[in-house]
């Protein structure tokens, strides 16, 4: 496996060949398919490894979040799934599936590799993430230690564009026109919160997390919907799962300071709710002035968060 320098200091990534993946509409046929695990450029100093996945129009760019779990003791590894960020490629339908299933292929594939040096693996999703990685986990008995979401998108009325369309119009829409494009505004306001250029702190790539977003097609949405009335019906997975969301949710259309501490994105009480379906040993930790990517949260917030990351860790993924 060939690891070449990544676009963030201190990280190298590699291509996970995807070959299978079935092309979307309108997607050349002559472009691979891949997606991208990430790394921190050091030897691995540890048996216990954790790996991040992010959400939509998304990519992993958080390297203090590298850094917290180096520290705990893990080794650090991030996948960008198939269309997005490192991983989207020319033609390609940004962020586009119709079957959150389909990721179980480069999620085997990053941990098949991740296996070959550590024993024991904690999974870190956020938001359409978080919904991924449950999935995934629950699919897969035994493969995870433990389940970490920063506000998973759980929750089919968990955000205003599902709540607007609705679930039965989704699904119909989607199984006939999968690729046709729902028309929503996107005000700016999160990325306005959250890029440095913007009166944000962070400075990530513009280009792999554009503000406004990619296009949202019926079929993406109807994927994520069936995705989470799998969670409703309950999943039943036996590792422990910590659950982290804000404390308050706004969906103002106009902009106001409060924005600055509030999950802009998902409605938070609908993730509290939901989050005990997702398994038998469930812990939901709700957090005071945080943002939907809790670790991009003011500085004071985001210590929080990882104090409540690493006290769980301690309790519940003790050293092998």
């Amino acid at each position: 496996m060939r690891w070449d320098t990544d676009l963030l200091d201190g990280h190298v990534s590699t291509d996970l060949a995807l070959p299978d993946a079935p092309r979307m509409p309108g997607e050349p046929e002559d472009v691979e398919v891949v997606a991208t695990l990430v790394r921190r450029d050091e030897p691995r100093r540890s048996r216990r490894a954790v790996l991040y996945v992010h959400g939509w129009n998304d990519y992993f760019f958080q390297t203090h979040l590298s850094d917290f779990w180096a520290g705990l003791g893990f080794d650090f590894y991030a996948l960008d799934l198939r269309r997005y960020g490192r991983s989207l490629r020319r033609g390609h339908l940004p962020g586009f599936t119709t079957d959150l299933g389909a990721y179980d292929v480069e999620l085997d594939a990053a941990a098949d590799l991740i296996a070959v040096d550590h024993d024991e693996l904690v999974v870190v999703g956020h938001s359409t993430g978080g919904l991924i990685t449950t999935l995934w986990t629950a699919r897969r008995p035994g493969r995870v230690a433990a389940l970490v979401l920063n506000s998973p998108w759980l929750d089919l009325q968990g955000s205003a564009l599902v709540r607007a369309v609705g679930a039965p119009v989704i699904d119909a829409l989607g199984a006939r026109s999968p690729s046709a494009v729902l028309r929503a505004a996107d005000p700016g306001h999160y990325a306005r919160v959250l890029h440095r250029s913007l009166e944000g702190e962070w400075d990530y790539d513009l280009d792999l997390k554009p503000s406004p977003g990619p296009p949202v097609r019926v079929g993406w949405l109807r994927a994520v919907v069936q995705g989470q009335r799998q969670v409703a019906n309950g999943l039943g997975i036996e590792v422990p799962v910590l659950v982290l969301a804000s404390t308050r949710t706004s969906f103002a259309r106009r902009w106001s300071e409060d924005l600055r501490v509030v999950d802009s994105v998902l409605d938070v009480e609908q993730i509290a709710t939901r989050a005990v379906r997702i398994g038998r040993h469930v812990t939901v930790v709700r957090v005071e002035e945080g943002l939907h990517d809790l670790v991009l949260s003011a500085a004071p917030v985001r210590e929080q968060v990882f104090a409540e990351i690493a006290r769980f860790v301690r309790a519940y993924v003790p050293e092998p």
